[in-house]
């Protein structure tokens, strides 16, 4: 069990977190454009009798609602509505799958609408633009300005206007009112002046480009947003749709065979009995039933080796069956899944805010109205000092235009919601933009022996003949006596043996010596090698259990059993030192075995026979000498370290508590992963502060410069679409990040 670290300031819960009995609801929020429109959503959820606190995501456009009290789904539905929005509630019953292709499908229409429109936008103000800066026209020509001009406000614009009427409605600004506010000046003072005031200039030019220029930019922030969710997208396009089901779960296993039928992956449940072919996905986790084939189990371990797979082989969905098809009785399904689980967790990372998010949500909120007061402000300080009402508007909606909250607004969630999905792709689950802020400042990493360091359960690491005896079929003799214990070390011995174990009869379990059984007719005895009369002087210091065997009385084996250091441990912690880390062992095992296994993956810093409060003095001591500490570990006993370190990151499967509390979770396993985890943190830091620094010094350049008209509208609107379009850009590069190198 592992439990999510706070800060190391804060007072640090064990097992059942106050956060994780709370209840969350997700949300669908559809309308939303920019960082003020956030804030108007979060505001809106929090207004709701009930809700504890609400996170909204540009990026992904979902809405996170951990509730304080039971709140009825729709009141909160009603309440993004009343500012403005649409929301939605997240389809049931549907598999993750087709949610994704939903939300791709949905994106890609929204694309194609947008496609057209920036068709006929491009035609129409190219057309206004010619007219405008051509030769001396008569004045029909206005009018035909008006014309050309009107489908581009009217019709293109739209989504501005609507955004920015129903932000007035509640009393609010976004980033939409600025544009549409800047487009409509523009556009009604030219049908003035054509109408009413003949021979003054008229700016449809202006209202045009500014319509279709940022309508521009948004055409490509969606569509690169679109790049930045594929990872998740992918990862649900490994769950098939369909299965070959053989028997529902409950009926007799005597039933007789029939051929399978094709029933939708979703229908599935616990204790069905399905066929996988070869080349297809499997549907759902479980077990195998029957069949040999090798399984690519590259999505969950990382390994592009496929691993063979037997009766009684556990078997994971969205992996790939090899050669042969495989019967596979189903043990977890739906959202119960491993990859539901790692589905759910990416979606929620991306959901997450990091604090620099929240700092910048609430500069936002401030930012429009404080870009209207500026713009009246500049309005007010050309027409005082004795330029004309033209004059002193053209600047007033270069301001309104060129300030861009957007990209401040996208400058986290979109780095967040990149580094999720290839955190994803890397075999690491991130809990979110906090965990990503906090990890990047790991100094050192303490690692637990067992089950990081280790394969975690005992195995036969050396088998020695005695007198003669054939090795493997002793060893066969000795597993048919072990298999119907329960002890770790017999089930190292019958997991020693490769094809069949013959079946013992007269078993008897010896209290403190052993089990001896009859096999093939011979009397065979497994346990401590002085019950059997085996010296084991000979075998040399270490830290490996010996087991012996007798068959008729005669020693004939003597097994070493041992947890044996994972074939990726050493590489692993290579790895983290390769990025200045500090590496160090700590485990409640014996000092001797402590040591061999930190010689043989190479670290120095050991610490051994800790109990669990020991190990989070340890944590405390670490980072009093070196600085944050990041914990990895897999069993309950670690859970008092994982609690103190600044980073909690769990090794194993993926499922149960880990996947719900931790801060990182290495789906296959590799330690090495830690060091992916780090140096992923350390870019996505680096990237959201570039697009931070890049939007404020955006708004702080030329802000100033539209005041004093030295940059026109239209070159106004062409910055705004560039700069929401150039902090999804920067970010999209950390999909490209590779893994950590070893030095």
């Amino acid at each position: 069990m592992t439990v999510a670290p706070a800060a190391p300031s804060e007072a640090r819960q064990l097992p059942g977190l106050e956060a994780d009995r709370q209840e969350r609801i997700d949300l669908d929020v559809i309308g939303m454009h920019c960082a003020g429109c956030v804030r108007s959503v979060e505001r809106a959820l929090a207004e709701v009798p009930g809700v504890a606190g609400a996170t909204v995501n540009l990026a992904t456009e979902k809405a996170g609602v951990v509730l304080a009290a039971p709140v009825e789904p729709a009141a909160l539905v009603e309440a993004v509505r009343g500012a403005g929005y649409d929301a939605a509630l997240p389809h049931r019953g549907r598999s993750a799958a087709q949610e994704a292709a939903e939300r791709r499908g949905r994106r890609l229409a929204d694309l194609r609408g947008r496609r057209v429109q920036l068709a006929v936008a491009a035609v129409l103000s190219a057309g206004v633009v010619g007219l405008a800066y051509g030769d001396p026209a008569p004045r029909w020509s206005g009018f035909l300005q008006l014309v050309l001009a009107l489908p581009v406000f009217v019709w293109v614009g739209a989504i501005f206007h609507r955004s920015a009427l129903r932000a007035a409605r509640h009393g609010a600004a976004t980033m939409d009112t600025l544009v549409s506010l800047g487009a409509s000046v523009a556009f009604v003072y030219s049908v003035v002046a054509v109408v009413l005031l003949p021979g003054q200039a008229t700016y449809f030019d202006v209202s045009a480009l500014i319509v279709t220029l940022i309508a521009v930019g948004k055409y490509l922030e969606l569509s690169a947003r679109g790049r930045a969710g594929e990872a998740i997208e992918a990862l649900a396009g490994l769950q098939p749709s369909v299965a070959h089901l053989l028997r529902r779960a409950g009926a007799p296993e005597d039933a007789p065979a029939t051929e399978p039928w094709d029933v939708a992956a979703e229908e599935l449940r616990p204790g069905d009995l399905v066929l996988v072919r070869p080349g297809e996905r499997l549907p759902a986790d479980g077990e195998v039933a029957a069949g040999d084939s090798a399984v690519d189990e590259a999505m969950v371990t990382g390994e592009p080796v496929p691993v063979e797979k037997r009766a009684g082989d556990g078997v994971t969905g969205g992996t790939v069956n090899g050669g042969a098809p495989l019967t596979v009785r189903l043990t977890r399904t739906g959202e119960a899944t491993l990859l539901a689980g790692i589905l759910r967790l990416v979606e929620r990372a991306q959901q997450e805010k990091a604090p620099v998010e929240r700092l910048a949500d609430r500069v936002a909120g401030v930012f429009v109205p404080a870009i209207l007061a500026v713009a009246l402000l500049t309005f007010a300080g050309w027409m005082l000092s004795g330029h004309g009402f033209t004059a002193a508007m053209i600047p007033a909606v270069a301001v309104l235009v060129i300030a861009c909250p957007c990209a401040l607004g996208l400058a986290t969630p979109v780095a967040v919601m990149v580094a999720s999905g290839r955190g994803a792709e890397l075999g690491l689950l991130i809990r979110g933009g906090e965990t990503l802020e906090r990890i990047h400042a790991v100094r050192a990493v303490m690692l637990d022996k067992t089950g990081t360091l280790t394969a975690g359960r005992p195995q036969v690491v050396r088998v020695e003949p005695l007198g003669g005896a054939d090795p493997a079929a002793a060893l066969r003799l000795a597993a048919a006596v072990e298999r119907s214990s329960e002890h770790p070390l017999a089930r190292a011995v019958v997991e020693a043996v490769e094809g069949e174990v013959p079946v013992a009869s007269d078993v008897r379990i010896e209290p403190g010596r052993g089990v001896a059984g009859t096999v093939e007719g011979s009397r065979v005895q497994v346990g401590s090698p002085r019950w059997l009369g085996i010296d084991v002087a000979q075998a040399g210091e270490g830290t490996d259990t010996h087991v012996g065997v007798a068959v008729d009385g005669m020693p004939v084996l003597l097994l070493r059993i041992a947890d044996p250091v994972r074939a990726d441990a050493r590489a692993g912690v290579q790895r983290l030192r390769s990025l200045g880390l500090h590496v160090v062992l700590a485990s409640g095992d014996r000092n001797a075995t402590a040591r061999s296994v930190a010689a043989a993956v190479g670290i120095d810093d050991v610490h051994a026979e800790l109990s669990p409060a020991g190990k989070a003095e340890l944590v405390a001591e670490v980072r009093r000498a070196r600085g944050p500490v990041a914990m990895v570990g897999d069993g309950v006993n670690d859970a008092p370290a994982l609690a103190a370190a600044d980073a909690g990151i769990a090794v194993g499967s993926g499922t149960g508590v880990a996947l719900s509390t931790a801060d990182v979770t290495l789906v296959h396993g590799d330690v090495g992963a830690v060091a992916d985890a780090i140096a992923l943190s350390r870019a996505t830091l680096r990237v959201i502060r570039q697009n931070l620094a890049w939007a404020f010094a955006y708004n702080l350049v030329l802000i100033p410069l539209a005041m004093v008209d030295a940059i026109p509208p239209v070159l106004a609107a062409l910055a705004m679409a560039f700069s929401s379009v150039s902090v999804v850009a920067n970010a999209l590069r950390l999909r490209r990040l590779p893994r950590a190198a070893s030095s």
